[in-house]
Parts: structure tokens; sequence; C-alpha cells
């Protein structure tokens, strides 16, 4: 006799619906095993160095290879924000790859947790190559990296014991697929019924065994790494010291601002910038977090004399206030990373003359806490401009995120080659022995600061109405100080536009003209001429090697 149901060819091999749950659990094995190895990871880092975390020193690993035009090209997009942006594609790599571990792993075993001890090696290279590192920063890692392969071996077993009995399962309950036809009795033993019956049982504790430790792992990740960044106080602890600092005051305290040097103009950028707008472009991820009490800066290689200062001796020197705008080479013409504070240091002039550079001498190569480097010719250091150790920004202890404790102001050059944050080290040498951190990576060694002017109101693609639209904005030339600022429409005549009174020549100073505008899309820009006689030119340069230039222009469109 024959089945009465659905049945296949004799023989052929019964097997589920083919479905992509095994995949998206595979998967999630994946990312529950790599979750397992960061907060793994981090509760080591912290017991033995924060800065050791493997996210932050593969991420300041791409940030080093990173290609000057793609770096250019990240804060052209994101700005102050491109920090976020490259934690999040570092983490969105991460991801992948724990995915691609997760799939291999079921089904080429063990080839995912290859791949992971792959990537657990490269990050291990990635932090002990930092210049602050030691050899212990690469316990984190590799305990991570062990629990990881461990998580992932263990719950890929678990995953596939329970396919495979599902598998069964399936198998078992199939009505007659693949049997043969029979027509004797069956025999004692062989009740199809039975399996059945025993192996359901089993496929439940398989899944409840797979997903108890898929849940208990996902768990304790997230529980360590709560409670690494909960019990990661030291930022707390440095934040504290900060507000309980009381700045000394100054021996040469600045002179007042003059009333005409801001204008009444909505939408113009304020003469001061405030701490908490100030632009930060640094290849830091994580701030660097010093106690006053500990920092120390050591003044050493071509002087006669290495010296060594800590907080107490630099705060009790004599202190100068002074305005310096600030700003970063990657600038773009209209751009918004250059900032204006109020500064409070000691000048680098001094404490270079009682190391005594050597004739030969002609850069300083600064050091940062976390091993950046910035290298400024030895003569800008050496004469009368303000170049500080600054110690206070606008009233206060500098920032955790611009420097604390101790930074480097020197104006008339692009911060990478001169504004150091959490200096520790002046290392006296020359520009053919030794190199800053960009100047390998296709920047010039030398970056003064260009001559620059910005419009600020109206913004582009603004819409105003007929009549007089006050057009503003602020120029700089450093060390040289604005001149004249002139506007133009549509490429018509240029207009002088009023300067506002100047603090110093080393800050940036806002002007405004009045446009009788007319009904239309038009088209404003600006120039600036400084003291000496130079003037903007109109072609636009990028920003790399040496900072951008070019006449800042907005599109507007005038109702009525």
């Amino acid at each position: 006799m024959t089945s009465t149901g659905t049945t296949a060819p004799p023989g052929a091999r019964a097997s589920m619906p083919r479905s992509r749950g095994p995949l998206l659990w595979s998967a999630v094995v994946g990312l529950v095993a790599a979750a397992a190895t960061l907060a793994s990871a981090e509760v080591v880092a912290l017991l033995l160095a924060p800065a050791s975390s493997p996210v932050l020193a593969v991420g300041s690993l791409v940030i080093d290879l990173t290609p000057p035009w793609l770096k250019d090209a990240t804060i052209a997009v994101f700005g102050t924000d491109n920090k976020a942006f490259l934690l999040t594609m570092v983490i969105l790599l991460v991801a992948i790859l724990a995915i691609a571990s997760g799939m291999l792993e079921r089904r080429r075993p063990p080839a995912g947790a290859a791949l992971l001890g792959v990537v657990g090696a490269v990050a291990v290279v990635a932090v002990v190559t930092r210049a602050e590192a030691s050899p212990l920063w690469a316990v984190p890692t590799i305990v991570g990296t062990l629990v990881g392969v461990v998580a992932l071996r263990r719950l890929s077993a678990r995953l596939a014991a329970w396919l495979v009995a599902r598998a069964r399962d399936h198998d078992r309950s199939a009505p007659d697929r693949a049997a043969p036809e029979s027509t004797g009795p069956a025999r004692i033993g062989t009740d199809s019924a039975a399996p059945a019956r025993t192996t359901e049982p089993a496929t439940a504790l398989a899944r409840r065994t797979f997903f108890g430790g898929l849940v208990g792992t996902a768990a304790g990740a997230a529980i360590a790494g709560i409670a690494a960044r909960v019990a990661n106080s030291a930022t707390a602890a440095v934040t504290a010291v900060r507000e309980a600092l009381t700045l000394p005051a100054p021996t040469i305290a600045a002179a007042p601002i003059p009333a005409g040097a801001s204008l009444d103009v909505a939408g113009i950028t304020p003469l001061v910038t405030a701490n908490r707008d100030f632009y930060r472009i640094d290849t830091a991820l994580q701030v660097p977090r010093i106690d006053a009490a500990q920092w120390r800066l050591r003044v050493t290689g071509l002087v006669e004399e290495e010296i060594e200062l800590d907080w107490d001796e630099l705060s009790s020197l004599p202190l100068q206030e002074t305005y310096v705008t600030l700003m970063c080479v990657s600038n773009d013409v209209g751009g918004d990373l250059t900032g204006n504070a109020l500064w409070l240091g000691h000048p680098i002039r001094e404490v270079l003359a009682r190391a005594r550079p050597l004739p030969e001498a002609d850069m300083v190569l600064s050091v940062s806490q976390d091993g950046w480097t910035a290298g400024t010719p030895l003569q800008v250091l050496q004469d009368e401009r303000d170049a500080l150790l600054a110690i206070g920004m606008n009233g206060e202890p500098l920032p955790l995120e611009h420097g604390f404790p101790v930074r480097m102001v020197v104006p008339g050059l692009y911060g990478y080659v001169s504004a150091t944050k959490w200096v520790v080290e002046l290392r006296v040498t020359r520009f053919d022995q030794e190199q800053g951190y960009w100047t390998p990576r296709g920047w010039s060694a030398l970056g003064p600061v260009k001559t620059h002017s910005r419009i600020d109101v109206p913004r582009e693609r603004a819409r105003v109405s007929t009549g007089t639209v006050p057009v503003a904005g602020i120029a700089w030339a450093q060390q040289t100080g604005i001149e004249r600022v002139e506007v133009r429409v549509d490429g018509g005549a240029w207009n002088e536009a009023r300067l506002a009174e100047a603090i110093s020549v080393d800050t940036w100073r806002q002007w405004v003209w009045m446009w009788e505008a007319t009904s239309g899309t038009h088209v404003i820009e600006a120039r600036a001429t400084d003291a000496s006689g130079f003037t903007q030119r109109a072609q636009y340069v990028p920003v790399a090697p040496d900072g951008a230039e070019g006449y800042h222009a907005v599109t507007v469109q005038v109702d009525g």
C-alpha cells in the first residue's frame, strides 16, 4: 500500500525549510561575543590605565592612518563632531567584523574565533604603539579577546546543538517524506511516534540552553560595560580638582576691551568666544585627565640645562593676560574653526631662557600627554609675541577638553604647529631632525595664519527684505592687524566696511557695511587688507597643506 499524503520521491533527503533564522542567530552570537570582548577589556583597562581601552586605541590608529584629504572632508562635513563620527565608524566596523565572526564560527569553526583573534591582535598593536603606552597596556585587549573567543565558541556550540535538535524534530515529524514503501509489519521498538515524543523535550532544552547563554552573556557584558564607565571616576576627580582651583592674579592684566570693539549687529560673531562654544579639533578620542598636582613640564633637547616645572612653580611665576584668536588650519574659507579668548599664562620665552637653547636649535617640539606633537619655530617662541604656557581661559582654569591643566597659546600660527594641549614637554631640536604630528602627513612644517575675512550676516541662502541690510562679520591678520575690509555685490565695485576698534593685532576684528538691497538673488563677497598692505586673493586655495585662501561669498534672496 502507499501513503495517501504528499510525498517526496523515494530516497529524497528530508530537511527543514530554508530559513534565515540560523544566519540571524549566528550574527547575534558574534555581536554578543564582541560586546563581551569590549566590556571585559574596559573593566581591565579601568584597573590598569583608562587610555589602554582598545576602542580608543583603534580609533587613534585610524586617525593616524587617515589621509589628509579624508580628514579635511570629515571636518568639513561634521566639524567639531568629527570624533563622534569616527567613533561611530569604528564601532560600526567592529559590529561588521563581529557579525562575520559569528557566521564563520557557525559554518566553518573555528574560523570565527580565528577572525576575532586577528582583530584582537590588531587592537593590541594599536594599543602598544601609542606614544604614551607601556607593554602592560596590551593586557586589557588580550583579556578581552580571550573572553570574546570563549564566548563565541560556547555560544556557537549551543546554537549548533539547538539547530541540530530542531532539524531532527523536523525530520522525524515529516509525514513519510523519505520513507520507502513497506508491506510488512513494523518491527518491535520502531514505533515512529516514540522519537517525536522524546526529542521535543531535548529541543526545548537545547533552545533554553542557547538563549540562556546568549542573554546571560549579553547581560554580563552590559553590566560590566556600564560598571566600567561608572567606576571610571578619573574625569570626575580631575573635574573636581579643576573646580577647586583658584587662578592667581595676573602680574600683567589685559587692557580693558575698547568700547567700540563690539558692534551691535544681530548675528555677528561675539567678540569673545565662550568656553562652551570654543571650537575643538585634536586627535584625542578620550580627553586626557591630568591632576594639576601631578602635572610636570620638562624642557629637554638642545639646551644647556634641562629643566622641569610643576604646577605650583608655574602658577607662582609672573603671569600675564592676553586676548588671542586661535584657529585650526582645517578652517575653510568662511569656516567656524576659530575662536577668541582671554588667556592667562606665563611667557614661553621665559621658560626657554632658563634652559638656554643651543645655537644650532631652530625648532621646539611640544609634546602632549597623549603623545601628540607640534613643531614650532624656536624664534617664534623667543620673540616678543604673547606666546604662553596658558593655565586660564576666559577667567577660569582651562576646561579639560581645551588642555587642562596647561596648554600652549601662540599668536600668529595655526594650531597644528603651536597650540599643544595637555603639554608635558618642550623638546628643543631642529626641523631637519624631528617633525610634528601633521608634517609627515602632508602638512607644511610652518603654519603662519593667513589674512582672512568672513561674512557672518546675512547667512548663506538667507532671505532678506529690500532696503538697508547690514552685512557684517569678522576679519583677522595675526601679528599684523586688519587695516581694511571691503564688500562687493554681484562682482561690482568694492565698498569699504566700517571696522570696529581692535583689541590687538592678535585678535579678530568685527566689521559692518550697510547695503541698500534690491530685489532678486545676489552674491555678496568680502575681502580683507592687513596693516602690511596685503589684500586677500580671490582665487580659492584649499586648506591643505598650509591653510585656505579666497574670498568668502554668500548667496542671498532679497524679497520686495
